[in-house]
């Protein structure tokens, strides 16, 4: 049998398909594998290239076989895509993944470790709990707008809101919905302990890492940003400049040029949509500040926020936040802010 030079792995929860060719294309093996079996067969094999689609499974399995000696390269699943001949099956996804990961042109994600996917799962934890405030919120102040009581927005209302719900001798608010609501703050209190909990785990992973320290200078990005950025970027070097970044991200017009005419459209929103939307967040944080208080710093972005819609302006933000982290994290150097000419 001839040696295998590229392997093509369609993952799954149980069962594998592999799809493997020698050096001059021919197919040398095509068949399916246990879970139990994947580490076995890839440790008798020689050293070869094995790629995989980025799913939810795919940074666990490159370590391992990275440990096995291979090289693991990742692509986005609608990379591959365009390679599937025919009907769609774990056979033809296999020979598919196997046949992109050996275009010179493909693209490929960096394989995280399991230090930065903990982190990201301290995030979107955090996330998805902030998500289900936001839900308990609106359900208690629509349950006591049926009943008049209504309170201003923000966290001042809110706790007008939660001394009603506690107090029993507001009449306004019958005992059997008292008892509905009661159990909905209860569920609010649990959640911001959860929260802050997740806050102080960021806090001390951001501590303890140099990059997250040095991103975190940035004028719109906090430590939760800077963690999120160090953990998702895992390989800088993966992006030929800071603007490949921004588009990955999300954060660059989308293109639609033909015939010579160039269209540009909103922005593309591709990438990394928690991580678009932390640098829109922190950017919409520094326009608001510099209402108040000027764009000394920034008078550029003074200029833009006067003949541009304050969103339109923290996209451009975030997208000039995006490029200075890659800088920084492909170099190594600390954030310089700008000096005025003259």
């Amino acid at each position: 049998m001839s040696e295998i030079t590229t392997i093509g792995v369609d993952l799954a929860k149980s069962v594998f398909q592999v799809h493997g060719v020698d050096a001059a294309g021919e197919v040398v093996v095509r068949r399916q594998l246990r879970r139990a079996q994947v580490a076995g067969f890839f440790g008798r094999l020689a050293p070869c290239v094995v790629g995989m689609e980025a799913c939810a499974s795919s940074h666990h399995w490159a370590r391992v076989l990275q440990g096995l000696g291979h090289e693991v390269r990742l692509m986005p699943p609608h990379y591959v895509k365009p390679y599937v001949k025919r009907n769609k099956n774990d056979a033809a996804d296999a020979e598919a993944i196997c046949e992109a990961v050996g275009r010179p042109t493909m693209r490929f994600v960096a394989v995280k470790s399991a230090e930065q996917q903990s982190l990201l799962m301290v995030h979107r934890t955090r996330s998805l709990l902030i998500r289900q405030r936001t839900m308990l919120v609106n359900a208690l102040r629509g349950h006591l707008t049926e009943y008049g009581v209504v309170a201003a927005v923000g966290r001042r209302g809110l706790a007008t809101l939660l001394a009603v719900v506690a107090d029993d001798t507001d009449v306004r608010v019958p005992s059997l919905a008292r008892d509905c609501l009661a159990g909905l703050a209860a569920a609010l209190a649990t959640l911001a302990s959860q929260i802050a909990a997740a806050d102080r785990r960021i806090a001390v992973w951001h501590r303890g890492c140099a990059k997250s320290r040095r991103l975190a200078r940035l004028p719109s990005l906090g430590p939760v940003g800077a963690t999120a950025m160090v953990a998702t970027v895992s390989d800088p070097k993966m992006f030929g400049s800071g603007r490949e970044l921004a588009a990955w991200i999300g954060l660059v017009p989308r293109q639609s040029a033909t015939g010579g005419k160039q269209r540009l459209g909103r922005i593309s929103k591709q990438g990394d949509r928690y991580l678009r939307s932390l640098l829109v967040s922190g950017a919409m944080a520094v326009i608001r500040q510099g209402r108040r208080n000027g764009f000394a710093d920034m008078p550029w972005l003074g200029e833009l926020v006067a003949r541009k819609p304050a969103k339109v302006a923290a996209v451009a933000l975030a997208n000039k936040t995006a490029r200075a982290a890659w800088a920084m994290l492909s170099s190594g150097e600390d954030w310089r802010a700008p000096t005025a000419a003259g």
